[in-house]
């Protein structure tokens, strides 16, 4: 929408090669020096003073045209600045949602390989004390070593993925 605005009122300020001057209630135009009312050229016929003060007023007509076209291209030039800047920050905003996604899923990895060591080192003192009070038969010495075996396993993932 702003675009075709600025697009309007810039071919606007392009199709004004003649300026309308309104001068004693008629309305001169003004091309490259020449004077024109009603479609005729009056150039000649006026005198010196109104010839000078519709060209003065012309100018400042066409410097006003200048002046708005050279805003319309700031103005333009800044719109694009600012969609440049725009997609900057979403960039630079995906990138840090990246990273706390990324350190969020070290932490959680970090996590299980503290609870897996922990798991193995209850299920070694387990282990050990059973063994030492003798209250292991053959089978459950095999399924403690195992359990532990299992422990050490899940400490390696841990480590792999930390």
């Amino acid at each position: 929408m702003k675009y075709s605005i600025l697009f309007f009122i810039f071919m606007f300020c392009i199709a004004l090669n003649a300026q309308d001057i309104e001068r004693d209630g008629k309305i001169y135009q003004v091309k490259k020096e020449r004077i024109f009312l009603d479609g005729k050229d009056v150039t000649e016929t006026l005198n010196l003073e109104e010839k000078t003060a519709i060209l003065k007023q012309a100018s400042i007509v066409s410097e006003k045209i200048k002046s708005n076209e050279t805003a319309l291209k700031e103005a333009e030039k800044l719109e694009k600045e600012m969609a440049k800047a725009e997609k900057a920050q979403k960039k630079a905003e995906k990138a840090q949602k990246k990273a706390e996604k990324a350190l969020k899923q070290q932490l959680k990895a970090q996590n299980r390989l503290d609870k897996a060591t922990k798991k193995l080192e209850s299920a070694q003192k387990k282990y050990e004390k059973l063994k030492r009070k003798g209250k292991l038969s053959p089978q459950n010495e095999k399924k403690w070593l195992d359990r532990i075996e299992g422990y050490k396993k899940d400490i390696e993932k841990a480590k792999k993925k930390v």
